[in-house]
């Protein structure tokens, strides 16, 4: 199965924990990362007296259900230090499970598609590096993004396509 992950940091060395966290999912068994987005300067939102994020998305393939790739995702925050003191608050490391192909589901642990992602342009603009015919598992991103005001984004670093290398 296909996914697409929200990573996004704001404590510490920023590009260095994009990086160490593709690592990571990478060294998860029957799990590669196909292509990472451009990385993304945001302003915080929510608790906004903190440091800028760092933010990007990454296409995944993966033999993971979704609730073993959030699993996954929540064991690799862990393992960078993860503490979730503040609600929005600074995080080392923070990944968001955004998409799963056509796979939809609400529950208590697991809402997918990522049920804020239309609203944060700092997930959108990502994912439009991913898809760039603005059509991401047949969701009409480039539409909702048009529709968002504010929320800055400034480009600091291109995609990289993993599949080419």
């Amino acid at each position: 199965m296909r996914y697409i992950l929200g990573i996004g940091t704001n404590i510490g060395n920023r590009m260095e924990n994009i990086e160490n966290c593709i690592d990571a999912i990478n060294l998860t068994p029957y799990t590669d990362v196909l292509i990472r987005s451009g990385i993304y300067e945001t302003e915080p939102v929510g608790y906004v007296r903190q440091q800028n994020f760092y933010n990007c998305n990454v296409l995944v393939e993966s033999a993971l259900e979704p609730h073993e790739m959030l699993g996954m995702c929540l064991g690799i925050e862990s393992g960078f230090g993860r503490i979730r003191a503040i609600k929005n608050g600074p995080r080392i490391l923070d990944i968001d499970l955004l998409m799963a192909e056509d796979y939809k589901t609400k529950t208590k642990n697991l809402t997918c598609p990522h049920p804020r992602m239309l609203e944060r342009r700092f997930v959108l603009q990502p994912m439009l590096d991913l898809f760039e015919n603005g059509i991401a598992f047949g969701l009409d991103i480039k539409s909702y993004l048009e529709n968002i005001s504010g929320q800055d984004v400034i480009k600091i670093e291109e995609k990289i396509d993993y599949n080419i290398m």
